[in-house]
């Protein structure tokens, strides 16, 4: 139907007869000559219908959103008649015949206007798809997948797809659950990853795999959280931990550049431990520098019983220290106010802080109490207050926020102050890749229901020997860029002995462990290599390369916050019939 996509054509195609296909993107009549903006997958370009030509009679019927076919010539514009903004800017197709394949009925959403109701434009999706970004986003998106192939086949790798209906195993997250009609009463789950078959294949001697796997939770929803989602799986046998994350840094930085972003420094490597302290966050914004500073020695005599007993108790406790620089003339008393119950809402009991109006001299009692203000100030004495601003770096005009109690916390809650901070003061640069690689996580975490694995109980442990649980580090490592968890992975365990230990202290009991996990130890007794692998969070990759502001924005037919699909109206009911043959009574 078409000779070219609109923007093949350029000044080079003057007098050139053409076809074009696409939509009525906007309409106007001048005083008799008739102007259409066509829009297709490449971009715009003008169609003009002149009051004697063949065409100009479909061209007034024409209305937005229309669908058209034309037929013209090429040519330039008229002197001062430019659009630099348009590709095709310089030229126009002076219409000999115009076809209308299919009108449109006035669309209830505006096309490209993204102050428009989410929901709304995701039960138009195929309206809001129209968008010229959202075909950007897309073409990012096949892009992406298309490198991410290409660069593991020439690695070795091959592609093997594994299976959407299977067992029920925990994961850390609830499994979407299938009733099977054939085996009354039974179920498949949904994989919440391909985990297991990923290790059975290195088991089968594969050793090299890769899928871009779909995968199923059913969680409770953050801003960047979908019941479906896609990974880049990827996993290796007879390998070092090194040699795994350098396969996936390799891709990483493959696919940046095929995007036209070179990075050219060495991703540095910190530990979890590093991270939490420092940052608040195991997967920390390192575009900016504010760090947090233990000073829990410093108020281990402090006159506040509270301070005092939760900086003896070091193991358990964390006292930090948050130094901004030129905070104390930025925070006015009421965003210092909105502040605190910023942190309140995730546990603090509050926010202290030491403004520093002067630069202290000598610590007297007069000359502190003239330099530095806030409630903490009584509560040191003037050798440790030395120390305390000396160890943050902190300067006439700062501002030290302060966290204290159980660690996890304050880790929490000053991490996301210092991104709260940080944001509020501009210190972000937008345009900055900076990656870093979070390694030596714990192996178990303690939690209300008990001893859990902090990734899943097939990570092999880094020293399964230690005697206080949560000192045992795994072999786990998570790529960050910008605050967000690209991916991960780890080494896998693969000696049955270690295997069970394992479940020994989660607390799985053997027969547990036969029932969920029976087929992995048996394939564990057949010979298993040494194996390790990682997955990259695909939509949120393309989130970050297309700087779109939420991984609904590039999955094509996402679910909203609530987990439910506007445009197909899902989930929904379903017949008693369908309900019977699947043995299955709801209760309203």
């Amino acid at each position: 139907m078409r000779t070219h996509y609109n923007t093949d054509l350029s000044i080079e195609d003057i007098d050139k007869e053409v076809r074009l296909c696409g939509w009525c993107n906007s309409y106007r009549d001048h005083g008799g000559v008739i102007f259409i903006d066509l829009r297709d997958k490449s971009g715009i370009i003008q169609l003009v219908a002149d009051p004697n030509s063949q065409a100009y009679h479909a061209a007034s019927n024409v209305r937005d959103e229309f669908v058209l076919s034309a037929k013209g010539k090429v040519r330039a514009r008229g002197e001062g008649l430019s659009n630099p903004k348009l590709k095709t800017g310089q030229i126009e197709v002076v219409l000999e015949l115009l076809e209308i394949e299919n009108k449109a009925l006035t669309t209830p959403i505006i096309i490209g206007d993204e102050t428009v109701n989410e929901e709304l434009r995701l039960q138009y999706r195929y309206l809001d798809l129209r968008n010229p970004k959202n075909l950007q986003i897309f073409q990012i998106r096949s892009k992406v997948a298309s490198v991410t192939r290409n660069f593991l086949e020439s690695q070795g790798f091959i592609e093997v797809e594994t299976p959407i209906l299977t067992k029920a195993t925990p994961e850390g997250a609830r499994d979407y659950l299938v009733p099977s009609r054939i085996h009354q009463g039974e179920f498949y789950a949904l994989p919440q990853s391909p985990q297991l078959f990923k290790q059975l294949l290195m088991m089968g001697g594969f050793e090299k795999y890769y899928q871009i796997a779909k995968c199923f939770r059913d969680e409770d929803l953050r801003a960047d959280r979908q019941p479906e989602f896609t990974q880049i799986d990827v996993e290796m046998s007879f390998c070092t931990q090194h040699e795994v994350m350098q396969v996936a840094q390799s891709l990483i930085l493959t696919i940046f550049a095929a995007l036209g972003k070179q990075i050219d420094y060495e991703i540095p490597h910190i530990s979890y431990h590093e991270a939490m302290e420092k940052y608040g966050s195991d997967k920390p914004d390192t575009r900016f520098d504010l760090p947090l500073v233990e000073v829990g020695d410093l108020f281990t005599e402090s006159s506040n019983e509270i301070f005092r007993k939760i900086a003896l108790d070091s193991q358990h406790n964390r006292f930090k220290a948050l130094r901004v620089e030129r905070g104390d003339s930025f925070f006015s008393r009421k965003m210092l106010s909105d502040l605190e119950q910023f942190v309140r809402g995730f546990g603090a009991k509050g926010l202290a802080y030491i403004q520093v109006k002067e630069e202290c001299k000598d610590y007297s009692a007069q000359e502190i109490e003239s330099c530095l203000k806030g409630p903490l100030v009584k509560f040191i004495d003037s050798k440790q207050l030395r120390t305390l601003l000396t160890r943050v770096r902190a300067t006439k005009g700062d501002i030290i926020f302060f966290g204290a109690g159980e660690k996890k916390t304050v880790w929490d809650y000053m991490g996301r102050l210092r991104l709260e901070v940080a944001q509020a003061m501009n210190l972000i640069d937008k345009e900055k890749l900076s990656f870093v690689w979070v390694v030596d996580f714990p192996m178990f975490e303690k939690t209300s229901d008990g001893i859990k694995a902090l990734h899943h109980p097939f990570t092999m442990p880094k020293n399964l020997e230690k005697e206080n649980i949560e000192e045992i580090e795994s072999l786990a490592y998570d790529i960050v860029l910008n605050g967000v968890e690209l991916g991960g992975g780890s080494m896998r365990i693969h000696k049955n002995e270690i295997q069970s230990k394992i479940f020994d202290l989660l607390n799985i009991t053997q027969e547990e462990a036969r029932d969920k996990f029976g087929f992995l130890l048996n394939a564990l007794q057949y010979g298993a290599p040494p194996h390790g692998g990682f997955a990259i969070g695909f939509d949120r990759l393309i989130m970050l390369l297309s700087g779109a502001n939420s991984i609904r924005d590039v999955i094509a037919f996402p679910k909203t916050q609530k987990a439910n699909c506007p445009l197909m109206n899902a989930p929904n009911s379903v017949s008693k019939e369908q309900l019977s043959e699947l043995h299955i009574k709801v209760n309203n």
